[in-house]
């Protein structure tokens, strides 16, 4: 009803005309004009107040009455202020609505700078402990370092205190000796002073003794030959006088004429039989076969490798059976374990072994033949089964249709060839060859399996390697027993090194690097093996072994060159 009454809502609805002053008191308009600028306006809370706006509500309040409108009229005036209430109760909801959309923001904000000061917070103590744990590593290393240099300092003191005290010793053994020997050629000057000052002091005396023992020792002989011809001329004329003892001397020399040439024709015999049962040929440079001469040369020797197992297998069942022997030829490189390869065979089988080279053959020229023989038929009275190793076979097995040979080895090669023509049960025939390609036609039909050994791989060099390195280097350094000491340095990342450098190098030469490791030991002031020593000689091996490969392909194309010229 605030329209009734002039006053504007808050969407400005009802507006009327503003409420005017009261009227002045009559007595006071002058009163009043003359003094409005003397007195201070009044205080009183209805001094301004406009009773025309109340008059105006009560004639619209008596016109409404009397209008057939008045309940409609009502009715707005309701729904409107229902309406004002109802939009200030949304724009209320509204308010708290933004309210609370607000206070969902300050917490979505405050979460969300939680999060950051978190992940900060997290990042620091993560830095800070990557930080400490560096700290903490360097200072392991720093210690480990300190430690490693204390300990090397404390090696070279004692390095220096065994080698102060080794001079030490050795100065005073030498001064010992020193003084050893002057005493010595003090005392043997001083006898001899003596012995010669005595000798001339006697001489007259020594001269005169001598002459009497000489003198003495000729009639003694003078007497003895007197004596001994009187007794030989009594005998021999008592024994010619005698004709039954002339008779019995006659005979007994005769039977023993006869007993010494029965004796030696018996003991050239049983030679030959012995020789055929246990003595070694010419031709056999090693050989398994125990002798009396031979019992304590060959110990037993460990088991076959895993290469060698088949044929080794097949070779010792075909023992146990009795049955025939297969011929093996084994060609490759030199120095790749072929001899090794023979005698670990026949050990593992249970066989006897015997070693000939083909290079003594072609020398002894007629008697090649009756040697060949004299091998086999010693071979075939082996009673374990004998395995007959011949090394460089293509020495004197050489083609002979091709090849200019002298007839003494062409003889030698078809005696070989005659007592090969069948497998034996006897002996079984292995041979190894350098150049297979050079061998007789007939020779190669003989052959039942071929082995090829190639050079070895970095694994297999590297087992060689430390073998080798323990054999000749290792143990004799911690035995002590030589003069050999070994510097400190990773003995096993050398070997793999080593290893990865000999690529091309066979196993001899493997083994003769090891040896010349000892060598250089032994010839060092200190006997010690340092990790230059090593490196120095294996680099030298290395262009020796370069040297021997251009040596071997200028002798492969020396040929071809001559055929071009």
């Amino acid at each position: 009803m605030s329209w009734l009454f002039g006053i504007k809502g808050p969407k400005g609805e009802g507006a009327g005309p503003p409420l005017s002053l009261p009227p002045a008191q009559p007595g006071g308009e002058g009163g009043g004009d003359r003094g409005a600028g003397d007195r201070p306006a009044p205080k009183d809370k209805w001094s301004n107040f406009d009773p025309t706006g109340l008059e105006r509500a009560a004639k619209a309040a008596r016109e409404l009455e009397h209008s057939r409108h008045a309940k409609e009229a009502l009715s707005l005036a309701q729904m409107q202020e229902q309406t004002l209430q109802l939009e200030q109760q949304s724009k209320l909801k509204e308010y708290e609505a933004a309210v609370e959309q607000l206070k969902s923001e300050q917490i979505r904000v405050q979460a969300e700078e939680r999060r950051k000061t978190l992940g900060e917070e997290t990042r620091q103590h993560q830095a800070r402990a990557q930080y400490q744990d560096k700290l903490a590593r360097q200072r392991y290393e720093d210690q480990l370092k300190q430690q490693q240099l204390l300990n090397e300092e404390n090696l070279r003191k004692q390095e220096e205190s065994v080698q102060k005290q080794e001079a030490m010793r050795r100065a005073t053994v030498e001064r010992e000796m020193e003084l050893r020997h002057k005493n010595e050629m003090l005392r043997v000057e001083a006898e001899a002073r003596a012995r010669a000052k005595a000798e001339r002091e006697n001489a007259d005396i020594i001269r005169e003794q001598i002459r009497l023992k000489a003198a003495e020792h000729r009639q003694t002989i003078l007497e003895s030959i007197r004596t001994a011809g009187t007794l030989f001329g009594e005998g021999f004329r008592a024994f010619v006088t005698d004709w039954d003892k002339v008779t019995a001397t006659v005979a007994g020399l005769t039977l023993l004429a006869v007993g010494v040439y029965s004796a030696k024709n018996a003991t050239s015999v049983a030679g030959r039989y012995i020789e055929a049962r246990l003595g070694k040929p010419s031709l056999v440079r090693e050989t398994s076969r125990i002798t009396v001469l031979e019992a304590l040369r060959h110990p037993m020797q460990p088991s076959l490798e895993a290469r060698v197992r088949d044929i080794a297998i097949a070779t010792r069942n075909t023992k146990k059976n009795r049955s025939l022997y297969r011929n093996i030829l084994m060609y490759g490189p030199p120095g790749t374990g072929k001899t090794l390869f023979a005698k670990k065979l026949a050990l593992h089988s249970g066989m006897d072994y015997a070693i000939m080279t083909g290079g003594d053959v072609a020398p002894m020229g007629r008697d090649g033949v009756t040697a060949v023989h004299k091998v086999f038929d010693w071979a075939s009275t082996s009673r374990r089964g004998l395995l007959l190793f011949v090394d460089e076979a293509d020495a004197f097995l050489r083609k002979r249709a091709t090849e200019k040979i002298s007839e003494d080895l062409r003889a030698t090669l078809n005696a070989f060839l005659h007592r090969t023509g069948q497998h034996s049960s006897k002996f079984m025939l292995v041979l190894a060859s350098n150049q297979p390609e050079q061998f007789d036609w007939a020779v190669n039909d003989r052959i039942d399996e071929m082995v090829r050994f190639d050079l070895p791989r970095q694994e297999e060099r590297e087992r060689l390697v430390r073998m080798y390195f323990d054999k000749y280097v290792l143990k004799p350094a911690t035995e002590g027993k030589q003069r050999l000491k070994l510097a400190q340095f990773d003995y096993g990342k050398k070997c793999s090194e080593i290893a990865h450098l000999t690529e091309g190098m066979s196993g001899r030469e493997i083994s003769q690097l090891a040896v010349a490791w000892q060598a250089m030991a032994y010839a060092s002031e200190d006997g010690v093996l340092t990790e230059a020593m090593v490196d120095a000689r294996v680099q030298d091996a290395i262009q020796q072994h370069q040297q021997k490969m251009q040596w071997l392909k200028a002798e492969g194309a020396r040929p071809e060159g001559g055929q071009a010229a």
